[in-house]
């Protein structure tokens, strides 16, 4: 039996690699050399400025595809970190650098259970691959978007996709996300007369007007949750006049909010509600929408059965399946194919001193390595 890759050291390796997105810094480079060696055929994907990477073992179903990204956040003020926020430095069992969970150190426990995988097994009984992109946490536009297009067009079409994306609160085994909820952010403006406020008859203040209007919104109850998903919210996230004058009232006003939403909705659907609401005031607006995603759903079933049995076995831990936080590529890959996400304590992740537990990360591996000799049957 060959030496087992480790997951800290590719993790490691990965991280100092400065790749904030837009950036590779020799990340993808890196594991193809790694994925190339174990037997996997690579094949690079640059779409714009931006660098992707695909591999496989195997030409033949069922396929498994493990997704993840290899861009990070920018580090912010360095000289706040424990440790330089590329040094992938080690202390008392705790991984520092950027990326170690979000989500280099993802990736690295895919690579290891793949190693794993291939050393006790051979190669499966159908195929493995990585979707790696290095635009998830930038537009968007050139990553996985782009590679799963290639994929369908190239006969790569998974069966199944596990993204690796930092997914439990503080332990390991607490969620896999079967789905998370839409974004849609809206731009109300809402127009006046300027004038002087010793005058207001002379003047058409909007500033009442979009007061009343984002009041109407804030307080609207959109639904009450889903089986799976929290109730629809709105927040307003700025009102901004641009009137630097206390003695003049502004000629508009505009306000900016975002929607979380859930799978009662689409954006399309949301944006009438929205108007709906909104017209309930008999006030002049004029409302601009921009959707951000989707909402996305997979329905529990024998694919996240298998991945909350291999959690469970490795952790002792029984997993919920939620769709809370944010946005992230299974938005894309639930077009595809059945998605789960799982991986490592989100807790830290796009902060200062981004860490993980070097134990949690080897564990890591081992669930993957499970989730694969599960569906693989061996």
């Amino acid at each position: 039996m060959k030496k087992a890759l480790s997951a800290t050291e590719l993790a490691r390796t990965l991280i100092r690699c400065r790749s904030v997105t837009p950036l590779d810094a020799g990340a993808q480079g890196y594991l193809d050399e790694v994925l190339s060696s174990l037997g996997l055929s690579c094949k690079r994907l640059p779409f714009g400025e931006i660098s992707n990477l695909f591999a496989r073992i195997g030409d033949e179903g069922p396929h498994f595809c493990f997704a993840g990204h290899t861009d990070v956040v920018p580090p912010g003020d360095e000289s706040a970190w424990r440790y330089p926020p590329f040094a992938a430095e080690i202390e008392d069992g705790v991984l520092f650098g950027r990326g170690a969970v979000d989500m280099k150190g993802g990736i690295a426990a895919f690579v290891a259970a793949v190693a794993a995988f291939l050393d006790k097994h051979g190669a499966p009984n159908g195929s493995i691959s990585l979707l790696i992109t290095g635009d998830e946490e930038g537009e968007a536009v050139n990553g996985t978007v782009r590679v799963l297009e290639w994929m369908v067009e190239n006969g790569h079409t998974p069966d199944v996709c596990l993204v690796g994306e930092p997914t439990n609160p503080s332990m390991l085994g607490e969620q896999i996300k079967i789905g998370r909820r839409g974004s849609l952010t809206g731009s109300i403006t809402v127009k006046g007369r300027q004038g002087h406020v010793a005058y207001p008859h002379l003047a058409d203040n909007p500033l009442p007007k979009l007061v009343a209007l984002l009041e109407r919104l804030s307080s609207h109850c959109f639904d009450e949750g889903t089986e799976f998903f929290p109730p629809t919210n709105l927040e307003i996230v700025t009102i901004d006049v641009g009137n630097k004058a206390d003695n003049v009232i502004p000629s508009s006003g505009q306000a900016r909010f975002n929607v979380r939403f859930n799978d009662k909705w689409t954006s399309s659907t949301l944006e009438s509600e929205i108007r709906n609401c909104l017209d309930e005031e008999a006030i002049a607006y004029h409302l601009d929408t921009r959707a951000g995603a989707e909402s996305f759903l997979t329905q529990p079933g024998e694919f996240t059965k298998l991945l909350a049995e291999a959690v469970a076995d490795l952790t002792g831990m029984r997993p919920v399946f939620t769709t809370e936080g944010g946005t992230s590529d299974a938005r894309f890959i639930c077009k595809v194919c059945p998605v789960a996400e799982f991986g490592l304590i989100n807790a830290t992740a796009h902060h200062v001193d981004e860490r993980i537990e070097l134990k949690a990360l080897e564990r890591l591996a081992e669930i993957y390595l499970a989730v694969l000799e599960k569906y693989f049957g061996v």
